[in-house]
């Protein structure tokens, strides 16, 4: 199946160390669909928690369709993630034996179908957030010079 990039989280690999990645499918009404479709979706702030043998993810804000009038929902309403049982109880294992956090990191659209796919990772320390920058600082210098160094 094709991958269509909806939304992609900037945060997700700045603030995480992101170690595995997951597909999920997420319950959506009409509306958000269709606001999707026109590109606004927002994955931000958001993260995901495991309760009660399911999966939902806060924070994704969807823009309310133009059209939709009463039939629009609230815009960072709580969402089911769709995983199979034995996907979830491997997440919530890890999530309690190592502390690692689930965050999405884009949304696309697999055929017609609207898909997120979570990062599985553990938050980085200001100083690695540093480090990071400045390792990606020196790449795009020695990119720009790379011909003042032959």
């Amino acid at each position: 199946m094709e991958r269509k990039i909806i939304a992609k989280n900037p945060n997700a690999y700045h603030n995480y160390d992101i170690k595995d990645k997951i597909e999920a499918g997420i319950e959506l009404t009409g509306t958000e669909i269709k606001s999707i479709r026109n590109g606004k979706i927002n994955l931000k702030d958001s993260y995901a928690i495991i309760k009660n043998g399911e999966i939902f993810v806060y924070g994704i804000h969807i823009s309310p369709y133009e059209f939709g009038n009463i039939y629009n929902k609230d815009p960072l309403r709580t969402r089911r993630l769709l995983l199979h049982k034995h996907e979830i109880n491997k997440l919530f294992g890890q999530v309690k034996q190592q502390g690692v956090s689930l965050v999405p990191i884009s949304a696309y659209f697999s055929g017609s179908i609207v898909k997120i796919e979570l990062g599985i990772g553990k938050g980085k320390k200001l100083y690695d957030k540093r480090e990071d920058l400045k390792k990606k600082d020196d790449q795009m210098y020695i990119k720009r010079h790379q011909n003042d160094f032959k």
